[in-house]
């Protein structure tokens, strides 16, 4: 099969990307700040979404193996195609259906939603090791201008979200994300170039999902841990207690609270975007020796730990919500998301750097099992500390969290 042209396949397969984490954005803050308005507890806001982050454990591990038979852009079509099955299905929801039924079914759908976006993020990023150039720090640069841009574009969904609830409300919403990622697919499936690679060469079974690089486990490790970090209050804590305080109960209020929540949101993840693609000038990623980025991945986990212990001392000093508390930890979570941006982006070089290209996939597959295992104990323990302990708790979560992922990464100096 004649190779695509390398610019051409990457470009298709950044624009895929980019409608998917736009819907996956949107549907995210659909969910949370609908059912929040419906009064369910942080727990349960959080139990929505373990399905979601359960599914991207299994689905990272058996993506590599499907991508290696079937080819990344089997599984990019697949992602695209679960994601608009999970949407048509969340339109179903019953307002009159119990809180049980309600979370049940919807957790079923976000697992659904969770198989679908773990399948395009591992075909996105395992066809930029495959198509990148090799020489003048090319890898690097390639990696961190899709992540920083699908992050971007992930803010923008959470904007979206938060705009078409307060608008169009939730059922509408959800039907008119599903047609236009529908219009979508159908666009890539025409345009993105045929060869795209990914097969693998060997017979590797399902017993090979695990790296023999010990590097590639360390890394994970710590990937685990970071992710852990920031969801414990990024899906739960910080939107719950927003909207407790800024929001006044009526209709209006809530709608307010949904615009301002969600524009907070979009923005720290479009800024996190900004930086990630912005991480191989900071750190001097071009032509910089692997051993030096190692380091570098070690230094900024460090950095990271000591932000949300000091909000969270900041946050139990204050006792009650106030004015000067809330402009803290705006600014506090706009630090931890530059830090955390710059730890993300390195990691994204670092396991493509690690990875070997005959196993690409296996590789990253199992890095984004570590991701989406952190993901699943941050939203856990986000719902968990945060409704046991309020903000404070959460925050220091997130500071244990963090410490772990700093721990983890030193080992990679002995790898």
């Amino acid at each position: 099969m004649t190779a695509p042209n390398p610019i051409r396949a990457y470009a298709a397969v950044t624009a895929a990307y980019w409608a998917f984490m736009l819907s996956d954005g949107a549907l995210r803050m659909l969910v949370l700040l609908h059912f929040n308005s419906l009064g369910f507890t942080p727990l349960q806001l959080a139990w929505l979404f373990l399905l979601y982050e359960v599914a991207g454990i299994a689905t990272n591990l058996a993506a590599g193996w499907l991508a290696a038979r079937f080819g990344l852009a089997a599984t990019l079509y697949g992602g695209l195609a679960l994601q608009i099955a999970a949407l048509i299905t969340l339109a179903q929801l019953d307002p009159g259906w119990s809180i049980p039924a309600s979370v049940a079914f919807v957790m079923a759908v976000q697992g659904v939603s969770g198989v679908a976006k773990d399948l395009a993020k591992m075909s996105s990023k395992s066809a930029v090791k495959l198509l990148a150039p090799k020489e003048d720090g090319g890898l690097f640069r390639w990696v961190a201008a899709l992540t920083g841009s699908k992050n971007a574009v992930k803010g923008l969904g959470f904007l979206l979200g938060a705009a078409l609830l307060a608008i169009a409300g939730f059922e509408t919403a959800v039907w008119g994300m599903a047609g236009v990622l529908a219009v979508i697919l159908i666009a890539v499936v025409l345009f993105l170039p045929a060869g795209l690679p990914g097969r693998m060469k060997g017979e590797e079974g399902w017993d090979g999902w695990r790296s023999k690089d010990a590097r590639v486990n360390r890394l994970s490790l710590a990937r685990m841990f970071l992710f852990g970090a920031r969801d414990v209050w990024f899906v739960v804590g910080i939107p719950v207690y927003f909207q407790a305080v800024l929001s006044d109960g009526t209709p209006e209020g809530r709608r307010e609270a949904f615009f301002l929540i969600g524009s907070f949101l979009a923005l720290w993840i479009i800024a996190y975007g900004a930086v990630q693609a912005a991480a191989p000038r900071l750190l001097g990623g071009k032509g910089q020796p692997e051993a030096e980025t190692t380091k570098k991945a070690i230094f900024w986990a460090g950095l990271l730990v000591p932000i949300p212990f000091l909000l969270a001392a900041a946050a139990w000093a204050a006792g009650d919500p106030a004015p000067w508390l809330t402009a803290l930890l705006i600014g506090g979570l706009l630090l931890f998301g530059f830090v955390f941006a710059v730890n993300s982006s390195v990691h994204s070089y670092l396991i493509l750097a690690y990875g070997a290209a005959e196993r690409i996939t296996r590789d990253v597959g199992f890095y984004y099992m570590a991701n989406a295992a952190g993901r699943l104990i941050g939203t856990l323990l986000s719902g968990l500390s945060y409704q046991t302990g309020g903000l404070p708790l959460c925050l220091a979560t997130a500071g244990l969290m963090a410490l772990a992922s700093w721990l983890a990464a030193r080992r990679l100096a002995t790898a």
